[in-house]
């Protein structure tokens, strides 16, 4: 993270990827060699080695996978938009993402990755579940978009190379979603806080419940301010991104996506603290602040919190408890327990089931919660095995920051926001991929065997 600034310019902004020299990672340095080529192309003069090219479009297909993570169902919108028209966008969307990185990736050059691999695996038990129709034909549907879903991220997979370019688009794209947000209370404050939320900002333009703006808020900050400590963005950059969307997330009340981005930060930051000053600096004075906030404003945090609930309701986490209870008791068939009862929305007897364990054993059975904990503890493992980096902490964050969420959020077990963030961490610990040098004038450049293009693992 903190290592030597470049030096061919000054820091990018959060919101632009301008090209910068990579230099060899040097013993103490507080940032990998894939980190120091931060660049998404290369200039066609450089010697040695060539970081592959990440062409523009790849953004545009990121930001349609978004787009069709952002859901169907929300408070209501200042022009009422009919179910059926969101679902067609959404769905709309991931089609042409799918298109997109199929015309960017014509010949299905693919990085093997485990994340991928273990999703690729996660569509058995959801489709042998499905097949029974126990949750209807839309069922069969939300597989059929899964299975889009994790095709997009295999073309996708060719420009995963440990550079943070997906963090960028990541936080632009996001950034943007928080816009609409912002926009929507400007011009109707009531129907941004409605008193059916509790007075909670939800999306006026687009259907956004407040969970869902808090935890964008929440990983767009996270994910800024460790660029920020790695020197990727100035200061006043990083201010642009991080003070609207902690005011948004302030206003959205949200307690699990504040303790995930507390949570993955000290993580995140935890591992650059031996090898970056700027992030011992960081940690100590958020400490201090963090400590002199705790005994200034302690009842202001505490009613925060609570949101107007008793303690009863706060201690089994707004009701959830009583909804995992049931399912939890529910008779299965031998079947149920291994694959569940196929795809749904998410709920269990008309309620949101409200976390991520609880709704693949439902939905994906044993197997599915199996194939889960796997994706988290083999991610987990990469990192922890990475040298100290800016890349290693950016998935770190994530990791960490989808584990604390799950327990009170679904997402983990079909194509949503938190998938999307476990993929950028597993581009993040990507090894980096590198182009052969342009052959000298005159002699024909060497082409590798097909076997041997993009073979490491994530």
């Amino acid at each position: 993270m903190g290592g030597e600034p470049r030096r061919d310019g000054p820091p990018e902004g959060p919101d632009t990827a301008g090209p910068h020299t990579a230099g060899p990672h040097t013993a103490g340095s507080d940032t990998a060699g894939s980190d120091t080529a931060g660049s998404d192309t290369a200039g066609p003069n450089t010697a040695g080695p060539q970081p592959v090219t990440v062409p523009k479009a790849v953004g545009v297909v990121w930001g349609l996978l978004i787009l069709n993570t952002l859901g169907s169902a929300g408070a209501e919108t200042i022009i009422p938009l009919p179910r059926s028209l969101i679902q067609m966008v959404t769905m709309g969307a991931l089609v042409a993402a799918f298109a997109l990185a199929l015309a960017l990736n014509p010949r299905l050059r693919i990085r093997p990755s485990s994340y991928v691999l273990l999703l690729t695996l996660l569509l058995v038990p959801s489709v042998i579940s499905s097949l029974r129709l126990e949750s209807g034909f839309g069922a069969l549907f939300r597989c059929f978009r899964l299975s889009l879903f994790v095709g997009t991220l295999w073309l996708l997979s060719r420009w995963w190379d440990g550079r943070p370019t997906f963090v960028r688009h990541h936080i632009r794209m996001y950034f943007a979603v928080l816009g609409s947000v912002a926009a929507g209370a400007v011009v109707s404050p009531g129907a941004a806080l409605p008193d059916l939320y509790g007075g909670r900002l939800v999306g006026a333009l687009w259907p956004l419940t407040p969970p869902q703006i808090g935890q964008y808020a929440a990983v767009i900050i996270g994910l800024t301010v460790l660029l920020a400590l790695g020197r990727r963005t100035t200061g006043a950059g990083a201010a642009v991104i991080i003070v609207p969307s902690f005011v948004l997330l302030a206003l959205t009340h949200t307690r699990t996506a504040t303790i995930g981005l507390l949570g993955g930060l000290v993580l995140a930051i935890g591992s650059l603290i031996l090898t970056s000053s700027a992030a011992r600096r960081f940690f100590a004075w958020t400490v201090v602040c963090a400590t002199v906030a705790a005994v200034a404003f302690s009842s202001a945090v505490q009613t925060w919190f609570l949101r107007g609930q008793s303690q009863e309701n706060f201690s089994n986490f707004t009701g959830r408890a009583k909804v995992w209870d049931a399912l939890l008791a529910a008779r299965r068939t031998t079947s149920e327990h291994l694959f569940g009862a196929g795809l749904g929305d998410k709920s269990y007897g008309g309620l949101p089931i409200d976390n991520s364990w609880l709704a693949v054993y439902h939905e994906q059975g044993l197997t599915g919660a199996v194939i889960v904990a796997a994706i988290i503890i083999v991610l987990g493992g990469v990192a922890l095995l990475r040298p100290p980096s800016l890349s290693r902490a950016c998935a770190i964050f994530l990791i960490s920051y989808c584990a604390i969420a799950s327990y009170t959020e679904a997402g983990l077990g079909d194509a949503s926001p938190y998938l999307l963030h476990l993929a950028v961490a597993a581009s993040l610990l990507a090894a980096p991929a590198t182009a052969a040098p342009p052959a000298p004038p005159g002699l024909p450049r060497r082409r590798l065997p097909r076997w041997a293009r993009g073979t490491e693992m994530t």
